[in-house]
């Protein structure tokens, strides 16, 4: 069961503005989002200074974080500034499928003066103010990354900037739909789908990409179960779709795809690689179904007006291929990285040396956004960069153990001392997979 964490966040208001910040892209948790600042409540934070009295209506752990955040965050100090007004507008508590669930407090507070701030730059890369409705056409352009919460917010105080509250705030008020749905960028509607996938992963990101008028397509649809499939099936009727399509094979990818396929009566799309390896694996799976092919540069779909670009991606799987529109705003890398754990390459589909391309590849087009088939979408290409980086180091670890002469299975222990037994399998096939590289480059012999 996910743990709750208690989180409180600052909506500061002056002038008809208000202030968002850009969170630095190597965090942990929504990295490279525009978030209000704010954080967990910590336990430190059950006692203190006596509070101001204009807090004292609040809960005194809540208010006392929340004062403690705007003084780590920005530099301010709401005991040294005049303060027209603050409430409490709502509360969002993050959906069970995350690991950890944040049960955040809204304030709003109506600052008389704009106050001078500092960002921490360990958090926050960038402060700035807008109106609500100028970050709600941000937002809607396709220009900021931000949870479904913070856009509940701006779209209250757009439409009356003294709201008392924000309908839609928490999110199992906002759309009651079967299944979890985020949309932390305008038009990119990610469903949260139990799948049987590794883990510590318990999902596969199934997307939503397109419009009604034009072509809708449903991403890597992989329901675990006949519940969960019922439940993704509600959920696109009130959709509609076009057409199926596959990043890659691999089964926590298309379970079930096909089934949905006849169900709507829509073709799937993927590459001619991914449709030879799943009809070699399931015979049949394709019956009474148009596929089509897609390759480097072909149109998806569109978003927000914009060509959706396939883009090879092999080395995880050799067909795999990645989402991205013309103006590079997000790209859908599939299984490039994992959101939560690590990428296995194992032949026969995976091999080393294209997982690297791949990464660079990706790495120059430089997104502004990223979403894994498995977790969180993330600002900047960085956490590509970190994987990359994470392999190269873990390459020249297998080569130094090689020239030791240390075989597989005794690298194994010495390189993965930390992890979780049942994954141990795997982490021998990325050995594997690193030898198979390093003797097709020549540097150990074949």
């Amino acid at each position: 069961m996910s743990r709750i964490v208690d989180a409180v966040t600052a909506v500061l208001i002056h002038d008809g503005e208000v202030l968002l910040v850009h969170r630095q892209h190597f965090l942990s948790a929504f990295p490279g989002y525009h978030a209000f600042p704010g954080g967990k409540v910590d336990a430190a934070d059950a006692a203190g200074a006596a509070l101001p009295a204009s807090w004292l209506s609040f809960e005194e752990r809540v208010a006392r974080a929340l004062l403690r955040e705007l003084r780590e965050e920005v530099a301010l100090d709401l005991a040294t500034v005049e303060v027209r007004d603050i409430r409490l507008v709502g509360s969002a508590l993050t959906p069970s499928p995350a690991p950890v669930r944040f049960d955040t407090r809204f304030f709003v507070v109506e600052l008389v003066e704009r106050p001078t701030l500092v960002a921490d730059t360990n958090e926050i890369g960038s402060c700035a103010w807008a109106t609500p409705a100028e970050w709600l056409r941000r937002y809607e352009q396709g220009e900021l990354l931000s949870a479904p919460p913070t856009i509940a917010v701006l779209r209250a105080l757009a439409a009356d900037i003294r709201a008392a509250e924000a309908p839609g705030l928490h999110f199992e008020t906002r759309e009651q739909f079967p299944l979890p749905m985020i949309e932390s960028m305008c038009g990119v509607r990610q469903i949260l789908v139990r799948s049987n996938t590794l883990p510590p992963a318990q999902h596969t990101n199934c997307f939503l990409l397109g419009d009604a008028q034009s072509h809708r397509v449903l991403v890597d649809p992989s329901p675990a179960d006949d519940a969960e499939m019922q439940r993704l099936v509600e959920l696109v009727e009130r959709f509609g779709i076009h057409e199926i399509f596959l990043t890659h094979h691999h089964p926590d990818h298309r379970e079930r795809a096909n089934l949905l396929a006849r169900r709507f009566e829509v073709p799937m799309g993927m590459s001619l690689d991914t449709q030879t390896r799943i009809a070699a694996e399931v015979p049949g799976y394709f019956d009474g179904i148009t596929v089509n092919h897609y390759r480097e540069n072909d149109t998806l779909c569109r978003w927000l007006g914009r060509a959706v670009r396939v883009h090879a991606v092999p080395g995880h799987d050799e067909g795999q291929l990645a989402l991205m529109p013309d103006d590079r705003a997000w790209c859908i890398v599939g299984d490039l990285i994992q959101g939560l754990g690590t990428v296995v390459i194992a032949k026969p589909e995976g091999h080393m040396g294209r997982y690297f391309d791949s990464l660079r590849k990706i790495i120059a087009l430089d997104p502004y956004a990223i979403y894994p088939s498995h977790g969180i979408a993330m600002g900047t290409s960085y956490r590509l960069q970190e994987t990359l980086r994470h392999r190269e180091l873990r390459e020249k670890q297998v080569l130094a153990l090689f020239h030791e002469g240390h075989d597989v299975g005794e690298m194994l222990p010495l390189i993965y001392a930390d992890v979780d037994p049942r994954l141990l399998p795997l982490a021998r096939l990325n050995i594997e997979s690193h030898l198979d590289k390093l003797r097709e480059e020549g540097v150990i012999a074949a």
